[in-house]
Protein backbone atom coordinates (compact mmCIF):
# COMPACT_ATOMS: atom_id res chain seq x y z
CA UNK A 1 0.00 0.00 0.00
CA UNK A 2 1.02 3.55 -0.68
CA UNK A 3 1.40 5.72 2.44
CA UNK A 4 -1.60 7.86 1.42
CA UNK A 5 -3.69 4.69 1.08
CA UNK A 6 -2.76 3.74 4.63
CA UNK A 7 -3.70 7.21 5.87
CA UNK A 8 -7.00 7.05 3.99
CA UNK A 9 -7.79 3.60 5.39
CA UNK A 10 -6.93 4.79 8.91
CA UNK A 11 -9.23 7.81 8.48
CA UNK A 12 -12.07 5.60 7.19
CA UNK A 13 -11.56 3.22 10.13
CA UNK A 14 -11.70 6.10 12.64
CA UNK A 15 -14.89 7.49 11.06
CA UNK A 16 -16.48 4.04 10.98
CA UNK A 17 -15.69 3.35 14.63
CA UNK A 18 -16.99 6.79 15.63
CA UNK A 19 -20.25 6.18 13.77
CA UNK A 20 -20.65 2.75 15.37
CA UNK A 21 -20.14 4.27 18.85
CA UNK A 22 -22.69 7.03 18.09
CA UNK A 23 -25.28 4.46 16.98
CA UNK A 24 -24.62 2.32 20.06
CA UNK A 25 -25.07 5.34 22.33
CA UNK A 26 -28.38 6.19 20.59
CA UNK A 27 -29.59 2.63 20.97
CA UNK A 28 -28.65 2.31 24.63
CA UNK A 29 -30.17 5.73 25.39
CA UNK A 30 -33.46 4.64 23.81
CA UNK A 31 -33.68 1.43 25.82
CA UNK A 32 -32.60 3.24 28.99
CA UNK A 33 -35.52 5.65 28.54
CA UNK A 34 -37.87 2.68 28.23
CA UNK A 35 -36.51 1.10 31.42
CA UNK A 36 -36.69 4.46 33.22
CA UNK A 37 -40.38 4.70 32.28
CA UNK A 38 -40.96 1.29 33.83
CA UNK A 39 -39.07 2.34 36.96
CA UNK A 40 -41.23 5.47 37.25
CA UNK A 41 -44.44 3.42 37.18
CA UNK A 42 -46.53 3.12 40.30
CA UNK A 43 -48.33 -0.13 39.46
CA UNK A 44 -51.32 -1.31 41.47
CA UNK A 45 -49.85 -4.77 41.55
CA UNK A 46 -47.44 -7.07 39.81
CA UNK A 47 -49.61 -7.64 36.71
CA UNK A 48 -49.25 -4.11 35.19
CA UNK A 49 -45.50 -4.26 35.79
CA UNK A 50 -45.26 -7.67 34.14
CA UNK A 51 -47.26 -6.39 31.15
CA UNK A 52 -44.95 -3.40 30.73
CA UNK A 53 -41.84 -5.57 30.97
CA UNK A 54 -43.37 -8.00 28.44
CA UNK A 55 -44.03 -5.07 26.08
CA UNK A 56 -40.41 -3.93 26.45
CA UNK A 57 -39.18 -7.45 25.75
CA UNK A 58 -41.40 -7.67 22.66
CA UNK A 59 -40.08 -4.31 21.42
CA UNK A 60 -36.50 -5.51 21.84
CA UNK A 61 -37.26 -8.80 20.10
CA UNK A 62 -38.88 -6.96 17.20
CA UNK A 63 -35.86 -4.67 16.84
CA UNK A 64 -33.50 -7.65 16.80
CA UNK A 65 -35.61 -9.27 14.06
CA UNK A 66 -35.53 -6.10 11.98
CA UNK A 67 -31.77 -5.81 12.33
CA UNK A 68 -31.24 -9.47 11.40
CA UNK A 69 -33.38 -9.06 8.26
CA UNK A 70 -31.21 -6.10 7.27
CA UNK A 71 -28.10 -8.26 7.44
CA UNK A 72 -29.22 -10.74 4.80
Amino acid sequence: MVPTDKALMAEIQVRFEKKIREKEIESIAFWKEEVDRILAMKPEGIAPLQLRIKKLSDMMNNRISVLKKGMS
